[in-house]
């Protein structure tokens, strides 16, 4: 055989292991493309046990919720791939088809068996109280905690317990929105206990040697999935596997890797599995438990106090925001090179970073040197952060004046504090007014992130508010009122005096005019 026919022979056995390679390839495509996906979102800043970025692989996540999901996945003949979202945020988010299901912790709820499918409940948890190992003897209960400072989280079932105790014994009750800062505020003095189920207890007690776990339950809660109303039939599915899960150890196992078995889940899983509907007993006297109406009236006056709150804490810092924006304004114009320098690399660091990182550092990144009470830790917070934009609209303003004046008053022999009192002050004031109505408005607005240092405002108000009752319109409109009902006025009062200083300068022009 000639080397031509044989090189034909080798290139034509070639092209077809190509394509028979192509082929299984795109058959391993198709494949994985008509394999559906199990979504499941959680929040993986909630941390271990539940939901955590994997320390040897950050790009993937651990935990006991990860490994329910791969369960329930496998058995779904689905490939579960894990959706990060806000813990607050998952049940707006599941509802509007953002992922097939929740797994992050979710407590069972009677607001949530309204509005979602909530599958069967497959842990069981206590909610108990932490306290410092030092005042273990005299805080063993809520009633023992009268006047005194008690964290949790907003809008769970500890959040609904605490409110009871905040009648019943006078417990001052401050919402995280996260469980990891109540137990390091616990450790440093700025609460005295904090009410949360086991599974967050025992995390935060193994973090912080100096605290402790009573042993007497306050509440009972369960673990839940939650999917859209109408993925009913997935529901169901997940429900016959978290059963049957129940019967052959699978959870068993996955809980007892974790170590979080105990008695209780044999009980609720003897429980469950016998009984069809696998509900469990629910929170009895919740706002969702009423009408929407109802529930409003009952938590206005929270709302109308929150809204004080907002509007004092925006006050007084626009006050203070309006004093460091005038100096630095002042020494930016006025003082020499090493301070003009200086105050514009402070505008420059406040401006370039964002408001939250800068509360975050005033209130908790200081803490180890100075605790401020998290309500002066936001006005200094957001008074530095508008202090720097004031800045520059009044530096803006006082060279927007005309040079022309400035050297008239200095022929008249006015010093330069007399010229910025009394002629350059006034005109740049003028300019500067609608900028800072805007600013006092946008401040009014920016309030609500306070919230992650523990004030409860408006919308941190109106947060808990909805995530009671279910349902975000209500409350949405009601703050919305609220937030026109304070910042409208201001508008108003802005509008008022331009026009007022406008017919002034009319007036004085004209009489300047006859005078002439």
């Amino acid at each position: 055989m000639s080397h031509y026919w044989r090189s034909r022979i080798v290139a034509r056995a070639c092209a077809r292991a190509v394509m028979c390679v192509c082929a299984a390839a795109l058959v391993a495509v198709n494949t994985a493309a008509q394999t559906p996906e199990l979504r499941w979102g959680g929040d993986a800043e909630g941390g271990a046990p539940f939901v955590e970025a994997d320390p040897a692989d950050p790009t993937r996540v651990v935990g006991f919720e990860v490994d329910i999901a791969a369960m329930l996945a496998e058995d779904l003949n689905r490939t579960p791939r894990f959706i990060q979202t806000g813990f607050t945020t998952i049940d707006a988010s599941v509802a509007r088809g953002d992922f097939d299901i929740g797994l992050s912790g979710i407590e069972d709820s009677f607001a949530r068996r309204t509005r979602l499918a909530v599958t069967v409940p497959y842990y069981r948890f206590r909610e108990i109280l932490t306290v410092r190992a030092a005042d273990a003897p005299r805080y063993r209960a809520l009633a023992d905690l009268r006047g005194r400072r008690v964290a949790t989280l907003g809008a769970t079932l500890a959040f609904d317990l605490l409110t009871a105790a905040e009648k019943d014994y006078g417990v001052v009750v401050v919402p995280y929105e996260d469980d990891v800062h109540p137990y390091t505020d616990l450790a440093i003095g700025r609460v005295d206990a904090v009410l949360l189920d086991e599974v967050l207890a025992e995390r935060g007690v193994r973090r912080h040697p100096g605290l402790t776990n009573q042993p007497t339950s306050v509440g009972v809660g369960y673990y839940v999935g939650i999917l859209a109303p109408e993925s009913i039939e997935l529901r169901n599915q997940i429900d016959a596997i978290l059963k049957q899960a129940m019967r052959d150890g699978r959870l068993e196992a996955i809980f007892r890797r974790w170590k979080m078995w105990n008695d209780d889940q044999r009980n609720l899983y003897a429980r469950v599995t016998a009984d069809e509907s696998g509900s469990a007993p629910q929170t009895q006297g919740t706002a969702a438990q009423l009408s929407v109406w109802d529930a409003t009236l009952r938590y206005l006056p929270s709302l109308l106090t929150a809204a004080v709150i907002t509007l004092v804490l925006s006050v007084l810092s626009m006050a203070l925001a309006i004093v460091v924006g005038v100096l630095i304004a002042s020494g930016r114009v006025y003082g020499p090179a090493p301070v003009k320098a200086l105050l514009t690399g402070w505008v420059e660091l406040i401006r370039g970073t964002p408001l939250l990182l800068q509360l975050f550092v005033i209130y908790y990144g200081l803490a180890t040197v100075v605790q401020l009470p998290a309500f002066l830790a936001a006005l200094i917070g957001l008074g530095l952060n508008y202090g720097a934009y004031e800045s520059e609209i009044y530096r803006s303003a006082l060279e927007s004046v005309p040079t022309g004046q400035l050297d008239a008053a200095r022929t008249l022999g006015f010093s330069d504090r007399q010229t910025l009192m009394l002629i350059r002050g006034p005109q740049a004031l003028r300019l500067a007014l609608a900028p800072m109505t805007n600013d006092f408005v946008a401040l009014l607005k920016d309030s609500s992130l306070v919230s992650l240092i523990t004030v409860v405002e408006l919308t941190k108000q109106t947060t808990i508010f909805a995530s009671n009752i279910g349902t975000w319109f209500v409350p949405g409109m009601v703050c919305a009122a609220l937030y026109l009902v304070l910042s409208l006025p201001v508008s108003h009062l802005a509008r008022r005096l331009e026009r007022t200083w406008k017919s002034g300068r009319e007036s004085f022009s004209g009489e300047g005019a006859e005078g002439k």
